[in-house]
């Protein structure tokens, strides 16, 4: 069940861009729809985040190992995996608003239901309306206009409409590829392509001789950026299982930038042509990989119930058979119920030994583990040599980052005369960007000199704080609030007399008295335990 998207996003939103988290990209040129860098806050919240999977996945285990692969590989590490293949949408025009989208991802009615079309206002109505009254009269079909609403058109055999406007009135689906393509080397391809089309032109090439002819000359330098992170794993298992002389069952973590050409991106930072990840392949036995889906499935839920997401927010989805990826036998999707409703923020497939299979056969390489202490269950004989199958948890921090925000967002009435009334973060306080705002009652008495060493300590401490002068007190805890700093020290006339601050904790505004050189050391116990 969705609760209030508009709203409640355009709330978020709003905070993100006011207090530094989140910010369109190039937006002193307009913005690029599908690209945001992350401000001051936004930056400290999403590594936060990060070390947080990778602190749980590579330092708090022996069987896991890191590893950070380069973004740009050889093109034929996307041809073995299928990528080129089947890294495909089925891509829809709508014939009306011409927005276009993957007919996957677009609502669904019953055929034969109702489909009104919603366009933004009167005057784009009635020009819709305009143009399909003569094509669709043709076909038996009137439409009748109230206002920006066209009543009439009824949902077709395909099963969804347009997710803009409504209209069942669509293109045929055409396939698209989601990769980023482009051009390693020195030579520029474009000399290449000009002759192709040329040459192709004075034989009377058809269009699709000429896309193949102009394809040819391309892919001799053509590279992809990544779409997703697993891949690098996959084609280091050999390099990374001998180094550390890894036994099975064991991992390969990776955290990092992936770029998918999406149709459609939406709601946010949620969807996006430029993402960042948190993968792990976990190599076992053939047989024991539904075994060890099991167990990532419930570690993978308690790691984001760990970090503060609501359990009742979090949910298993399991992929249906006709769903499935090619590569899987089991598929389970962990969703959160953001503002729009739920939605995949973790899969956890059990990808078989496909992807070791595919690059195996595709670079001719042996990838395979040998047990020298096991049984060959074929030959009965000692030492078994077999390719692994492999669990992937595999984790988005950007839509991690979206959901801890959607999460610990709250608005906080005030009493009858709408004093105290607040918005809070209420982050988990490992993930806040700033863990203790350190605050002088005011800039004189020596109270801002006073602070000014508290913070030091701090940063000495390598526990990262704000020394915040600016407005009055009730002010930079508002702001700090916002931002959802856990704890806040406040330096005051009583400081100087007994060598004590006053702690402010976010979440239910208690305050208490500690002594000024306890404060670094109750801070970070409190990160420690996780809440106050």
């Amino acid at each position: 069940m969705a609760t209030e998207e508009p709203e409640l996003m355009q709330k978020i939103v709003s905070l993100c861009k006011r207090r530094g988290f989140v910010f369109q990209s190039s937006e002193i040129y307009g913005g690029l729809r599908s690209a945001y860098d992350y401000g001051p806050m936004g930056v400290e919240l999403k590594r936060n985040l990060m070390n947080e999977w990778w602190t749980a996945m590579v330092h708090s285990r022996e069987d896991i190992y890191g590893l950070d692969a380069s973004i740009v590989m050889h093109p034929e590490v996307w041809r073995s995996s299928g990528h080129l293949a089947n890294f495909t949408d089925p891509l829809v025009d709508c014939q009306v608003c011409q927005e276009r989208f993957r007919a996957d991802k677009a609502p669904r009615k019953a055929a034969g239901e109702d489909a009104p079309i919603e366009l933004a206002d009167k005057g784009r109505a009635k020009a819709a309306l305009d143009k399909l009254a003569e094509p669709l009269a043709e076909q038996g079909i009137t439409l009748e206009r109230k206002g920006k609403v066209l009543h009439g058109a009824k949902a077709g055999d395909r099963g969804y409409v347009c997710p803009n406007c409504g209209s069942p009135f669509l293109s045929a689906e055409r396939d698209f590829n989601g990769m980023f393509r482009t051009n390693l080397g020195p030579v520029d391809p474009l000399a290449g392509v000009i002759a192709a089309v040329q040459a192709g032109v004075e034989r009377g090439d058809d269009p699709k001789a000429l896309r193949a002819a102009v394809d040819a000359v391309i892919s001799e330098s053509a590279v992809y950026l990544r779409p997703e992170t697993a891949q690098g794993m996959f084609v280091q298992f050999l390099n990374i299982q001998q180094s550390m002389a890894a036994k099975i069952p064991f991992g390969i973590a990776q955290m990092g930038k992936s770029f998918r050409n999406e149709v459609t991106v939406e709601h946010f930072i949620f969807r996006s042509c430029e993402f960042e990840q948190m993968e792990m392949e976990y190599f076992v036995e053939p047989g024991k990989g539904r075994e060890a889906l099991a167990y990532w499935k419930e570690q993978r839920m308690k790691w984001w119930q760990s970090i503060g997401l609501s359990a009742d927010k979090l949910s298993f989805r399991e992929h249906d058979p006709a769903e499935l990826a090619h590569y899987s036998d089991g598929t389970f999707d962990i969703e959160y119920q953001f503002p729009w409703g739920w939605d995949e923020l973790e899969g956890i497939a059990s990808r078989t030994n496909y992807d070791l299979s595919a690059h195996a056969k595709g670079s001719g390489k042996k990838l395979v583990y040998h047990d020298a202490e096991a049984t060959d269950p074929e030959t009965g004989k000692q030492g078994w040599r077999y390719v692994p199958h492999v669990v992937e948890p595999a984790a988005g921090a950007t839509r991690g980052v979206l959901a801890v925000l959607c999460n610990a967002y709250a608005e906080e009435p005030g009493d009858e005369q709408g004093k105290g009334a607040r918005t809070v973060l209420r982050l988990h306080p490992r993930l806040a960007p700033i863990k203790c705002a350190i605050l002088p009652l005011v800039r004189k008495d020596g109270m801002d000199e006073t602070a000014r060493k508290v913070a030091d300590e701090f940063f000495k401490q390598g526990v990262s704080a704000k020394l915040d002068m600016q407005h009055a007190i009730g002010r930079r805890y508002a702001r700090h609030d916002e931002i959802g700093t856990p704890y806040c020290l406040t330096i005051d006339g009583q400081t100087a007399e007994d060598e004590t601050v006053t702690i402010r904790y976010r979440d239910d505004r208690r305050q208490d008295r500690i002594k000024i050189g306890a404060a670094v050391d109750v801070v970070r116990e409190a990160l420690r335990e996780g809440r106050e």
